[in-house]
């Protein structure tokens, strides 16, 4: 809104110069963010409180019976932050930004629809899973769809750290693209199970694909990195500013001892929208890299599940997804937290360092 008012009088009067830089309008929106987080989200939890949107807890674990009944949905703390700061800060008339805010939406309703069933049953079962896969397939081909007919796109899958290898995957991009969306909004999903697990690794994730986007819609930035130049996704360097903020803001009630979870709305929204940024980069296997945290995750569950059928019984992890392994042998959950966000910021350096080493 800034941007659109106020730039067409930066020849007028030169202060107003700043708000056509994308970094400039980036920090504003994260810092945004931050703070309409921090200062709704008491009331915010207060009134889950009063509607009784409190999170059913499994007996798996006795540690977490103390958390039964803490406010859930938190995720919408999130988008009314991040959409307000997008508001004030991002070019309004710049496509890329409403489609990957789409996006964001997109799969926050399939986890408010998820969320809304689980509370109305007072249990910890919401929609049927092939209702949930199919809603998300439905958001991500719509998504892959709306890149796969743009002119400006390529269905090129750059390999991280050679600049010769590149994949021409041609039409069957769309069920990757798909793929990616629909795997990243469950692995977000499966991280989600100790305070602040998921929300530390995805602000990491943010950041990096921030620097990603940015350089992207660049030109200059791109032609010297040897990364594909995409005039105008630029600008979405702003909403990944203002994800990075919303996140902040989230984590500060989220941080162990939790006072609200993010639930579905939360966790889906986010993967989802991680997967759609490195669509958007065309950073797709970069992706893996700075989400490995979110991708071991998965991996364990999916070990377990194969492993228990296979076996007729037995199990590899004392239980899946990882965290909760490492909780059964009785690391506190602190320090499994803070130990999983290092490997995440470490994993994000790994990531960033793909732009040189090419």
């Amino acid at each position: 809104m800034f941007y659109n008012f106020l730039v067409p009088f930066a020849s007028e009067l030169s202060a107003l110069n700043v708000f056509r830089y994308i970094t400039f309008r980036s920090m504003a929106a994260l810092i945004t963010a931050l703070i309409i987080s921090i200062l709704v989200g008491p009331r915010f939890i207060a009134w889950l409180r009063k509607v009784k949107c409190g999170q059913y807890i499994l007996d798996d674990v006795k540690a977490h019976a103390a958390k039964a009944g803490t406010p859930t949905m938190g995720g919408l703390l999130i988008f009314f932050s991040l959409g307000i700061s997008l508001l004030f800060w991002a070019d309004l008339e710049n496509l890329y930004v409403w489609q990957t805010f789409l996006v964001f939406c997109g799969f926050g309703l399939v986890g408010l629809w998820d969320d809304l069933t689980k509370l109305r049953h007072h249990e910890n079962r919401g929609i049927s899973p092939a209702k949930k896969m199919g809603a998300q397939l439905v958001v991500a081909f719509v998504a892959t769809m709306a890149l796969w007919l743009n002119p400006a796109f390529t269905s090129e899958l750059h390999v991280p750290f050679f600049k010769e290898w590149v994949i021409h995957p041609g039409w069957m991009y769309i069920p990757l693209g798909m793929f990616i969306m629909v795997a990243a909004s469950n692995a977000v999903n499966l991280t989600d199970g100790l305070d602040g697990l998921a929300i530390g690794p995805s602000i990491v994730a943010a950041l990096v694909f921030s620097i990603f986007i940015y350089i992207t819609g660049n030109s200059r930035v791109a032609a010297y990195l040897l990364v594909p130049y995409i005039p105008g996704v630029g600008e979405v360097t702003v909403f990944c500013g203002a994800l990075v903020g919303a996140g902040l803001g989230f984590l500060w009630f989220n941080a162990y001892p939790a006072q609200i979870f993010m639930g579905d709305v939360g966790s889906l929204s986010i993967g989802g929208v991680l997967g759609y940024l490195s669509l958007l980069c065309r950073q797709e296997l970069v992706l893996a890299i700075v989400g490995g945290l979110f991708v071991a995750e998965t991996l364990s569950v999916i070990i377990q599940v194969s492993y228990f059928r296979w076996s007729g019984g037995k199990r590899i992890f004392r239980m899946a997804p990882l965290h909760h392994h490492f909780e059964l042998k009785g690391v506190p959950e602190s320090k499994i937290i803070i130990r999983f966000w290092i490997l995440s910021i470490l994993l994000g350096l790994v990531a960033l360092s793909a732009l040189k080493l090419r």
